[in-house]
């Protein structure tokens, strides 16, 4: 892996609609527990809820952040979520280019 201070970590989380997804993102972003957050277009998610067989459309948002702060953005997350259990999900960075993951540490620095 890259040298760098921070361990980099994508969050995946969903919502309901685009005004959530923004507000989901400007949140996380303006605390400065991510450094970008993109919402990816409509998709169509399928699942299974209080027994019965779900099938809306939602975005994906992709949160850029550090390992350290995902409880955070975790409850962040949970906080500005409409959702009864909204889908939070961790997936390390194996690597990725040097210059771009200086900026996420630096992005994310002042929660340190």
């Amino acid at each position: 892996m890259t040298e760098v201070a921070e361990r980099p970590l994508v969050v995946l989380t969903t919502a309901g609609s685009e005004e959530q997804a923004a507000a989901i993102a400007r949140g996380l972003v303006e605390r400065r527990l991510a450094a970008c957050v993109t919402v990816l277009p409509t998709n169509c998610s399928v699942y299974r809820w209080q027994g019965e067989l779900v099938e809306e459309e939602e975005k994906l948002l992709l949160v850029k952040t550090a390992e350290r702060l995902f409880s955070r953005v975790r409850d962040a997350i949970r906080e500005l979520h409409s959702y009864e259990v909204p889908e939070v999900l961790a997936l390390p960075v194996a690597d990725g280019d040097p210059t771009y993951l200086r900026w996420l540490a630096e992005s994310v620095a002042e929660n340190a």
